[in-house]
């Protein structure tokens, strides 16, 4: 399991002129790669780094104190993913009330010499800063001010006649639709553990607050020392009590694994 930690808006990293995109991008969905793409084909044409920059917690655990999120998965997953579909840099961005202080034109401001942004990528959701004051529109009349560009990705991805959201996919789980939430992701399901046995099967302990399908049986892919594939079956139990289970054959010495959730067995 890798360890990765939200950097403070002043902790950022050497990064120079961008395409920027940002949010939670829990599971990075469908939903969350038409953002992405459009970000890095901006970055593309402009010569820019192509940037996610990934709050962690959850804002609505910062905002809404006492509540927690199920995540569909853990904060380095969610990096990878980016990475993977070709994110030149995902940095976890911690967020707090300091973060929440700001406002949107002070949050750009405070991001700059490490990142300059050039050109800023937004649905028509999007808004971030104090109050979400931080609009396409605000955004494209300050960015005419200080030289940068608002790129819209206007229309969201739907499936059926509702948007696909994080929190669209974890009722689709919560509900036992696994088939669904894996349509609405575009990739299987995503947990990760310990195991409390050495010999690759026994109960599963979460590091983190993972979103868990209903109670049932589960077949599974897994990987093992956080690799990006596996081919190892797996069968996965969830009791009524959220307790996870993980049967594999045939068993290996893995203390820690990940796992893609395919279908209902």
């Amino acid at each position: 399991m890798s360890e990765l930690r939200a950097r403070a808006i002043h902790e950022l990293p050497e990064v120079g002129e961008a395409a920027v995109c940002m949010g939670v991008f829990d599971g990075v969905h469908r939903g969350h790669l038409a953002l992405v793409e459009a970000t890095v084909q901006a970055a593309r044409r402009r010569g820019l780094k192509a940037v996610a920059l990934v709050f962690d917690p959850h804002p609505d655990e910062v905002v809404r104190l006492g509540t927690r999120v199920a995540r569909l998965a853990p904060l380095h997953e969610n990096v990878r993913r980016l990475n993977d579909a070709r994110i030149d840099v995902a940095v976890p961005l911690r967020f707090d009330d300091d973060l929440r202080a700001l406002t949107s034109e002070e949050f750009l401001r405070a991001m700059a010499p490490q990142i300059r942004v050039r050109a800023l990528v937004m649905s028509p959701e999007s808004a971030f800063g104090r109050d979400r004051a931080g609009t396409p529109e605000a955004m494209e009349a300050f960015g005419r001010s200080v030289g940068f560009d608002v790129v819209r990705v206007d229309h969201l991805v739907t499936d059926g006649q509702a948007p696909i959201s994080s929190g669209r996919i974890r009722r689709a789980l919560a509900e036992g639709a696994l088939e669904e939430a894996v349509r609405l992701l575009g990739h299987p399901a995503y947990l990760e553990g310990g195991l409390s046995s050495s010999d690759g099967s026994g109960s599963l302990r979460f590091a983190y607050h993972p979103a868990l399908p209903a109670p049932g049986e589960y077949r599974a892919r897994i990987r093992d020392s956080g690799a990006s594939a596996g081919t190892d079956a797996g069968l996965l139990r969830i009791d009524p009590e959220g307790n996870a289970e993980l049967r594999r054959d045939p068993p290996t010495q893995a203390e820690w694994v990940a796992l893609d959730l395919l279908s209902r067995a």
